[in-house]
């Protein structure tokens, strides 16, 4: 009987690998085209082509030809349009850079890396080898190794965001065959925070970083509901609010931030309401459709909530305490034609003011009472103002906390406990633009790679961080991006037209560029952050004569 089994399992096989089905057979089909001339291509350029009917990316480097994915695989930007600098690609909208050779994606954001295919020069022609399978995604995952049973250890990463994300997955990738737990407090998967309060309904499935399936196959393992309480570095284990705890043999900490309250009275009435989930942003749309909106705050989570909002709520509000939203990020002239595009889509704004009460009935928000005494209706109101690092926890550990109760790493993304790393919003590191003077960045981009060079450290891959810092936001439709570090710029310096929405602008302090912010000027901030990575100096002098974009010849870009 059983021999009988053994045979038909044996004949099932043999027939399942003859009965090849044709889509199968032509997924594995070689295709190898031409797809340009040499000397289509002078060194230092790349060009989106044409093959197997797909577009891919040729680069030719230092005399070498190769070719990538031609779309960025964070939101899909066409990659011909970046910056090809020293090996490297950079995104052209959100700043992502991938290695012009490997494919592998180097700086964030996104997660995945680039297809890669084979090229053969043959004379004069440029010949490019792939499989049908190979040219049908845009993306491609580093290969992952699997835990071991062989392998001990346990890497515990508490934090359910990118940082998280990207440490576990680059733990994977660099051979960590131990365990890998992400605790998080929270009930569902990472997520795309950047499009939550762009996209308030959007679901948490379709805001997932990535599926169950993944982090299943990766042998990553996701704990929720996990807020955790205290760290012991002396036994390494974490100790979590339901009373549970986890030892470690590594840690990676990245519980971010989380959003200030309101000090005033009525804080706690019903739709009143702080953005931190999916589910958060699911209600905020719900209860704000054809209703009376309030948002306290001119962040830009809070302002992206008020563009989202803008057309779907009988009518929009934003309070905040300066005269004009983003000033102290993007100055002033920016800042009034963001503002000038939100009145013109029908929001009101109550600036150099705050709130002194809120007001209930039934204990359901019914108003908002300024501080100069006005009153205004509302239905709902979204409170923007901010986070604060989610490190209370961490009083008793013996880790060192700043006076603003960020958790202080060095370079390499550790604590000054050599088994503790740390990164995203609640850490203060070396910034190598500002001669590694400590800063606080809360940026989608930086925080994955946090979580990146700390993994490399964990497994003894000694790396320092050093990446550009790089932002995004989108309201109406319109992006501006930034590169850059400029808290204390003296001047702004604005180049094109402001009113036609398609400007740079340059944030100076005495002769020095800290940053650059554009809309409608790809790809002058990639190329920007290009400059600063490698080390240029972009002037105040270049930037004000009659060619203000001279510095990108000078940086060879």
């Amino acid at each position: 009987m059983g021999s009988s089994n053994s045979k038909s399992r044996g004949i099932s096989k043999q027939q399942s690998q003859k009965e090849k089905k044709p889509d199968e057979e032509a997924s594995d089909q070689l295709i190898e085209e031409v797809v340009c001339k040499t000397s289509d291509l002078q060194d230092g350029e790349m060009k989106a082509v044409d093959f197997g009917g797909s577009s891919i990316l040729v680069v030719r480097e230092n005399g070498k030809f190769s070719a990538v994915g031609a779309k960025c695989t964070h939101y899909g930007a066409p990659l011909a349009k970046g910056v090809l600098c020293n090996g490297r690609i950079r995104c052209p909208w959100h700043g992502a850079c991938f290695n012009s050779t490997t494919g592998d994606i180097e700086d964030f954001p996104g997660l995945d890396s680039l297809p890669v295919y084979e090229v053969v020069v043959k004379e004069e022609d440029v010949v490019v080898k792939a499989t049908k399978t190979s040219l049908s995604s845009s993306k491609r995952i580093k290969k992952m190794v699997k835990a071991s049973t062989d392998d001990s250890r346990t890497f515990l990463i508490v934090g359910g965001g990118p940082a998280s994300v990207s440490c576990a997955e680059t733990l994977r990738q660099e051979g960590f065959c131990g365990k890998i737990i992400i605790a998080t407090r929270e009930t569902h998967l990472p997520f795309d925070k950047p499009k939550l309060s762009k996209s308030l309904d959007s679901t948490p499935e379709k805001l997932a970083l990535r599926d169950v399936r993944f982090y299943e196959d990766s042998d990553i393992i996701l704990r929720h509901e996990l807020e955790a309480t205290g760290v012991n570095t002396v036994d390494k284990k974490v100790d979590f609010k339901d009373g549970s705890s986890i030892s470690y043999d590594k840690l990676f900490l990245a519980t971010g931030g989380k959003p200030r309250c309101l000090s005033c009275p009525g804080w706690d009435l019903k739709n009143v309401c702080l953005l931190r989930s999916p589910n958060d942003g699911n209600y905020i749309a719900e209860q704000a459709q054809g209703k009376k909106v309030v948002i306290i705050g001119t962040s830009f989570i809070g302002m992206e909530v008020a563009a989202f909002l803008a057309g779907r709520a009988a009518s929009v509000v934003v309070i905040g305490h300066s005269q004009v939203p983003f000033a102290r990020v993007l100055g002033d002239v920016v800042g009034k034609m963001l503002m000038k595009l939100f009145i013109e889509k029908g929001v009101d704004f109550y600036n150099n003011n705050s709130v002194k009460e809120l007001v209930g009935t039934d204990g359901v928000l019914s108003k908002v009472v300024l501080k100069d005494g006005q009153e205004l209706e509302a239905d709902v109101c979204v409170i923007g103002v901010g986070v604060t690092p989610s490190t209370d926890f961490l009083s008793e550990s013996g880790l060192e906390l700043n006076s603003t109760k960020h958790l202080c790493v060095d370079k390499h993304m550790r604590t000054n406990n050599e088994d503790v790393y740390a990164g995203g919003d609640i850490v203060v590191f070396p910034l190598f633009l500002c001669e590694n003077s400590p800063v606080n960045i809360q940026h989608w981009q930086m925080s994955h790679q946090h979580g990146r060079i700390a993994a490399l450290n964990m497994v003894g891959k000694v790396t320092e961080i050093q990446s550009v810092p790089f932002f995004w936001t989108t309201m109406f439709g319109k992006s501006v991006r930034y590169t850059g570090y400029a808290v204390d710029f003296d001047d702004v310096i604005v180049q094109g037209d402001i009113d036609e929405q398609k400007f740079v602008a340059y944030f100076t302090k005495e002769n020095r560029v800290l940053a650059v912010a554009s809309m409608n000027f790809d790809p002058i901030v990639s190329q920007a952050a290009e400059a600063m990575s490698s080390g240029q100096m972009i002037t105040k002098s270049q930037v004000t004569s009659d060619d203000h974009k001279c510095w990108i010849a000078s940086a060879k870009l």
